[in-house]
């Protein structure tokens, strides 16, 4: 109000967030890729548990695609193109308390911006996924379940709801605390050192596949439209985080073979 009546000629707290945001110390929160050798060994265990095999197909989505959770678990069978090998993003599951009880209920939601509706490539693995839930749901029947009007719906859990974020979370805190336990025994028998896994969270998931397509592609323009990344400065940081080990890996190859003098 103050700039518009000319009383002062700019606003001093313009950008101010900005800068909180972008200051070194403002570390809470920082979410951390898995590495290969974790991202692989959380998904053979879950491929080889006689308990937690059942999904396998969700992460496999998850690391595949790179999906915020809600948009993994709003997928539904028409958001797929299998000719095209493609996966449309156009909403979300969400899921939060409503009423005088705080019972929690599922809507769906649209993308805060343009940036969050995309259309991602479908590899080889995350189709296998899509199918095992295809044949799964075409023998015990298909989910009929029906939220603000969207039926259809690819995940499924034993109650014939699809799958909420925090039961999500929570299921892979149980896979992390049942691989880490066997692991150390194996790991001390085998007289090797052990590969553990972290705490993380579903996001964490969605940053680990970030990295690996940072890894792999230069284009930063490219990684931000299949991530839905509003910023591109969001897309530049998880690049040069990614990149980091890349580059020290390169200079070390640059220096057995490169001769100054």
């Amino acid at each position: 109000m103050a700039v518009r009546d000319e009383i002062i000629r700019k606003n001093p707290t313009d950008g101010v967030l900005t800068e909180i945001k972008k200051s070194s110390e403002q570390t809470t929160g920082v979410r951390h890729a898995l590495t290969i050798p974790q991202q692989r060994a959380f998904m053979e265990h879950i491929a080889n548990h006689p308990v937690y095999c059942h999904w396998w197909p969700l992460f496999t989505v998850l690391l595949g695609t790179g999906c915020r959770i809600g948009e993994a678990l709003g997928l539904h069978w028409d958001d797929l193109d299998y000719e095209r090998r493609t996966i449309n993003i156009n909403h979300s599951l969400v899921y939060y308390p409503v009423g005088e009880n705080r019972s929690s209920i599922q809507h769906i939601s649209k993308p805060k911006t343009n940036a969050g509706i995309r259309t991602i490539p479908m590899l080889d693995a995350v189709k296998d996924a899509f199918e095992m839930l295809h044949e799964e749901q075409k023998e015990s029947g298909w989910n009929d379940l029906e939220i603000d009007g969207m039926t259809g719906f690819i995940f499924c859990n034993r109650f014939g709801n699809v799958p909420n974020p925090q039961s999500v979370n929570r299921a892979i805190k149980r896979i992390i605390a049942d691989y880490n336990a066997g692991e150390e025994v194996a790991s001390k028998k085998q007289h090797r050192n052990a590969v553990l896994l972290p705490d993380f969270s579903a996001h964490n998931l969605r940053h680990t596949f970030c990295t690996r397509l940072c890894e792999k592609e230069t284009n930063l323009k490219v990684i931000q439209s299949v991530m839905g990344h509003k910023d591109i400065q969001t897309t530049m940081d998880i690049y040069a985080e990614a990149t980091e080990e890349k580059k020290q890996e390169s200079f070390e190859r640059l220096a057995a073979t490169l001769d100054v003098f």
